[in-house]
């Protein structure tokens, strides 16, 4: 009887330990690769829904000033209107300004630099003095609006043409007019490409 009670309390073998073990080290390796990737896809949704945010944030801002285009002219003999539109730079005069608590005119400039990668550059000037842009006279902001630019292209619509009839210029002098909307085109540095139209809200009422 003593033999069998022995014979029942015989432990594990020592492969059965390892086995054992080596199961349950597996699982632990698959339940830490799934929490590691579940947190990885985390922090990406996370800062992607950041920088959407901030992104729109960006197209706002600039938005408010765009849309504010005004056909401003030196004189009221003039029939000049001051809107020179480059594919890489466009200076306007607006009739937004931050520096003014929102209303009041203000000298836009808006260009890319290839520092740092690419970077878009918002300029604010006032007050609004054309052909003296060297003048560090009165409130001058400068603003990094986004990094890792690249490939930027800004294209103006014509109001005097039906459909979307883009082009690289833009030039108020000449055209004594402004453009119906402007388009902003670039990509980012995870080379996403963004897309933002803004309509030029004095030539939208006036056509």
């Amino acid at each position: 009887m003593r033999s069998r009670w022995l014979k029942s309390r015989r432990g594990f073998t020592l492969i059965e330990v390892t086995l054992a073990m080596t199961l349950a080290a597996m699982i632990v390796a698959l339940l830490y690769s799934a929490f590691y990737l579940g947190l990885r896809a985390m922090e990406k949704a996370s800062v992607h829904s950041e920088d959407s945010q901030r992104l729109r944030s960006v197209e706002t801002f600039l938005g408010s000033y765009i849309r504010s285009a005004y056909p401003y002219r030196e004189s009221s003999r003039s029939s000049a209107i001051f809107f020179s539109g480059e594919e890489d730079r466009l200076t306007f005069i607006s009739s937004f300004s931050i520096g003014m608590g929102g209303r009041g005119m203000s000298r836009i400039t808006l260009s890319w630099s290839d520092e740092e990668g690419g970077v878009l550059i918002m300029e604010e000037g006032i007050p609004v003095r054309l052909g003296e842009e060297g003048d560090d006279a009165g409130y001058r902001n400068k603003l990094i609006l986004w990094q890792g630019v690249k490939e930027l292209r800004i294209q103006y619509l014509d109001p005097q043409r039906e459909g979307e009839d883009w082009t690289e210029q833009w030039d108020g002098t000449e055209r004594r007019s402004l453009p119906r909307a402007v388009r902003v085109d670039f990509r980012d540095e995870g080379q996403e490409e963004i897309h933002w139209v803004f309509p030029v809200m004095m030539s939208v009422l006036a056509s």
